[in-house]
């Protein structure tokens, strides 16, 4: 299968050499320089989206936000996008984590050029991507699923098909990430507080988790908490977009959201004080640490 791959950060590096065993891959990023780990490994680069895609029966991309997928899917017209330069019948698989809005105009883009669109947004960290042990939400056309769930698989522990609209797929994916800013949030407030009882956060992240959740995800992110990683796998940044698009998606649909308005604005806060590029989880936690002593 030919296969094109538009985006190479952090999360495209780690999944395209899954896809490159016994297929032809073709990647694109607008910085040439991040596809030069992939030149010794039979990859081909593409200097243009437009270059990567003509030829590919299958389309991944993993464009950092709303605007760059637009930008590159559907141009300043409709000549001028990718989904135009893509073979009749191709099928564009979105790894992004974007919008229900966005998502909806790219469906109805893809519709009206007759090429299949199918959102997979995935759950894990690179270094998951890396050990082919994420976890993908993916929606679409039937025929389409039938066709990519292969390829997805090679890079997944596993994957639930959420629905028949692509959209489905990445609203599941933003209700995931809020789950997640929820968890943090709760450690932090559990360690806040065991610290002002004069236990160890650590202490209390093992007994909390050993004697009540058992979760691999509550042991991984309340070490990030504790022991932030220099090069953070997801950013401050990120968490704040990821909380935007939670809350926009939820007013949409009139659904309301109380803590997700309370996590944003931390981590609106946590921006406005520097903390945008450090890890998600950490910069949650030392803002609020920050705020807990200077009440004390």
């Amino acid at each position: 299968m030919r296969i094109a791959f538009l985006g190479l950060g952090k999360m495209g590096l780690a999944i395209v050499p899954h896809l490159a065993q016994g297929h032809a891959v073709t990647v694109w990023n607008r910085t040439a320089k991040a596809a030069d780990s992939l030149r010794d490994t039979g990859v081909q680069v593409a200097a243009s989206p437009a270059e990567a895609v003509k030829d590919a029966d299958v389309v991944f991309s993993t464009l950092l936000n709303d605007a760059a997928v637009e930008e590159v899917f559907l141009g300043s017209d409709a000549e001028s996008g990718a989904i135009a330069a893509m073979q009749p019948g191709a099928i564009h698989v979105c790894l992004s984590t974007i919008s229900v809005a966005s998502s909806k105009r790219l469906t109805s883009a893809h519709e009206a050029a007759g090429k299949p669109f199918v959102g997979a947004p995935v759950f894990g960290r690179p270094h998951v991507a890396a050990q082919a042990r994420l976890w993908s939400a993916i929606a679409g056309d039937e025929a389409s699923l039938s066709k990519v769930r292969p390829l997805i698989e090679r890079y997944s522990r596993g994957l639930t098909e959420v629905g028949a609209q692509p959209w489905a797929a990445h609203a599941m994916k933003i209700g995931g990430n809020f789950m997640i800013t929820a968890m943090i949030a709760s450690l932090t407030e559990g360690f806040i507080f065991a610290e002002s009882e004069g236990i160890d956060p650590a202490v209390y992240l093992q007994v909390i988790n050993q004697g009540l959740f058992q979760s691999p995800f509550y042991e991984l992110y309340g070490k990030l908490m504790l022991e932030p990683p220099v090069k953070p796998g997801g950013t401050v940044s990120l968490g704040e977009k990821d909380a935007r698009l939670f809350l926009e998606a939820a007013r949409e649909s009139r659904a309301p959201t109380p803590l997700g308005e309370m996590f944003h604005q931390h981590l609106l806060r946590a921006t406005k004080e520097g903390m945008q590029d450090e890890d998600w989880a950490g910069g949650y936690y030392r803002l609020a640490r920050q705020l807990a002593h200077q009440k004390r």
